[in-house]
């Protein structure tokens, strides 16, 4: 699920920042950026990320900035820098080449210049790993929050699949009558009444009417509705449970959309499926 925090930390004219950002995913993708000198930490800030981030497109940005007096840049060996610039000269004179970049190819000789790598020690250590679980924290916190607000909407669209539903609950037993009066007339006047077999008809009109009867795909909705909602107020990371849960509430749906016959509870379907729809959706937010 999306996500932000941010935490950062000043000691002694070293300034510690880390940035946690998350996009939806429905697997955990990591990438972490770090100091060159805490590679090493780089697998224990992944296993802390992973036990708190369950799924999303996740990116760790851990930044430190020293003052100038701390900074330890590149060391040019200026005797070396020399030694082979002369050289270079003179076999330049003598083959009476150009001479405009010989600094720079000088420059790129082995050890002219020197990088002196940072030394990462235990106090720096133990602040940017404070300053990381305070960024976990509010990311956490930005989570939840985010999270109460989807709560909030994934229960409203459960409300209104359920207010759908007891409109069809209202329609649908005027729809056997109005389908048995259809029949009946189309038969009187296709065969006419006088050469209608009552007691066929009757058999006939049973088994049609079977077919159409979504009285457990009624019940079967009710009670995937309640259980979504008794999952969303659970404690426990239920993503992937309530989106099997939502894909059953599908299928009772799209049962009781093809069974109904009626034009007027066919409408109340869509409306059903527009708010499924939604819910699917949201659900690519939740843990």
């Amino acid at each position: 699920m999306t996500g932000y925090g941010l935490a950062s930390t000043d000691h002694e004219n070293v300034k510690f920042a880390v940035e946690i950002k998350s996009l939806n995913s429905k697997f955990l993708e990591l990438s972490l950026k770090l100091p060159r000198a805490y590679s090493e930490k780089e697998l224990l800030l992944r296993n802390l990320c992973s036990k708190d981030i369950e799924r999303g497109k996740v990116n760790v940005s851990v930044n430190i900035e020293r003052s100038a007096d701390q900074l330890k840049g590149a060391q040019i060996n200026a005797a070396l820098l020399t030694k082979y610039y002369k050289q270079l000269e003179a076999l330049n004179t003598d083959l009476g080449a150009n001479s405009s970049n010989l600094l720079q190819a000088a420059l790129n000789f082995p050890d002219v210049i020197n990088y002196s790598e940072e030394e990462v020690n235990e106090t720096d250590w133990e602040i940017l790993l404070s300053t990381f679980t305070k960024a976990m924290q509010n990311f956490n916190q930005f989570r939840e929050t985010e999270g109460a607000v989807l709560k909030a909407d994934l229960e409203l669209r459960i409300k209104n699949i359920l207010g759908f539903f007891a409109q069809v609950e209202v329609l649908e037993p005027l729809r056997i009558p109005q389908v048995r009066a259809r029949l009946s007339q189309f038969l009187e006047d296709n065969v006419g009444k006088i050469n209608i077999d009552q007691n066929r008809l009757e058999q006939e009109l049973i088994y049609y009417i079977d077919k159409l009867d979504i009285t457990e795909e009624k019940i079967r909705l009710k009670s995937h509705c309640e259980y979504f909602t008794q999952t969303l107020k659970s404690k426990d990371a239920n993503g992937k449970k309530l989106g099997f849960i939502s894909q059953e509430i599908g299928r009772e749906i799209n049962t009781m959309g093809a069974k109904a016959n009626d034009a007027q509870i066919q409408q109340l379907v869509v409306g059903m499926k527009e708010e499924l729809e939604k819910i699917k959706e949201q659900l690519l937010n939740v843990l």
